[in-house]
C-alpha cells in the first residue's frame, strides 16, 4: 500500500454515468478516494451510506469523495440508484488502479484464498502526493473518522491564519467613552467662552463709541466775547477870539 507523502498514481475511470474522473482533472484539488471490496455488500453499503449522509459537510470543505471497486459502471450506476448516493462510484474492473494503490490484496476467507480489495482510504492533496491513508478500516463509522481528520486540519489552518493576523495586526484601541464625554464637554465650554468674551468685547466697544458720541454731543459751545465798541471822541471846535 501507498505510504504518505507518495505521488498519486494517475487515473482514468469512469463513474456510474460513463463519465471519466482522472487526477488530472482534479488537478490542484483536495480529494477522497475510497477503495471498498463491493458494491451493494452489507459493509459496503454501510460505508457507502456514511459518505452519503456526510457529504454536505465535505462539500463544506471542498473536498469530493469518490468510491472506487472492481464493479463496472452499471453495477455502480445500480448500487448509486438504490441508495441515493450522492457522490461518484469509479469503476476499475481490470483493478488497474487497485494494484497501483497497493490495495488488491490476497485474501483468505474459511480457507480459502482470492484476490480482492482491501477496504482502504486516501486523502489526495492539492500537490497530488498522499496526504493521509486509513488501512482496513470500519465501514459503519469511517466516513466520520474521515470528516474529523478533515475538520482537524481546517480548524489548525483558521487558527494559525488567526495568529498571523492576531501579531501583524495590533488590537484596536477601545476609545474611553467618559473621557471623549469630557473632551466634548470641554470643548464646547471653550466654544462658549470664546463666544462670550467676543459678546463682551463688542459690548464694550459699543459702550466706547457711545461714549465718545455722548461726549461729542455734551460739549459746551465756546462762547464768543464781545467786544466793547469804542465811540468816536467828538472833535473840539476852536473858539475864535475877537480883536479889541
Amino acid at each position: 500500500m501507498l505510504p504518505i507523502g507518495a505521488t498519486a498514481p494517475d487515473f482514468y475511470l469512469n463513474n456510474e454515468e460513463g463519465k471519466t474522473i482522472s487526477n488530472a482533472g482534479l488537478e490542484g484539488q483536495r480529494f477522497v478516494l475510497y477503495f471498498y471490496p463491493k458494491d451493494d455488500t452489507p459493509g459496503c453499503t454501510k460505508q457507502a451510506c456514511g459518505f452519503r449522509d456526510n457529504l454536505p459537510a465535505f462539500n463544506k470543505l471542498n473536498v469530493p469523495v469518490f468510491g472506487i471497486s472492481a464493479d463496472d459502471e452499471k453495477t455502480h450506476g445500480k448500487f448509486v440508484k438504490k441508495y441515493n448516493l450522492n457522490f461518484s462510484l469509479l469503476a476499475d474492473p481490470e483493478h488497474s488502479i487497485c494494484d497501483a494503490f497497493g490495495v488488491w490484496v490476497e485474501k483468505n476467507m474459511y480457507g480459502k484464498k482470492y484476490f480482492g480489495i482491501q477496504r482502504s482510504t486516501f486523502i489526495i492533496g492539492t500537490n497530488g502526493k498522499i496526504e493521509q491513508v486509513w488501512a482496513k478500516v470500519s465501514p459503519e463509522t469511517h466516513a466520520e473518522e474521515v470528516l474529523a481528520y478533515l475538520n482537524a486540519g481546517s480548524a489548525k489552518k483558521t487558527s494559525s491564519v488567526k495568529k498571523v493576523l492576531t501579531v501583524k495586526t495590533p488590537a484596536k484601541k477601545v476609545p474611553d467613552k467618559k473621557a471623549a464625554t469630557k473632551t466634548l464637554l470641554a470643548k464646547k465650554l471653550a466654544s462658549k467662552k470664546v463666544v462670550s468674551n467676543q459678546a463682551v468685547v463688542k459690548k464694550m466697544s459699543t459702550k466706547k463709541v457711545a461714549a465718545k458720541k455722548t461726549a461729542v454731543t455734551k460739549a459746551p459751545a465756546k462762547k464768543r466775547i464781545k467786544k466793547p465798541i469804542k465811540k468816536p471822541t467828538p472833535k473840539k471846535t476852536p473858539v475864535k477870539k475877537s480883536k479889541a
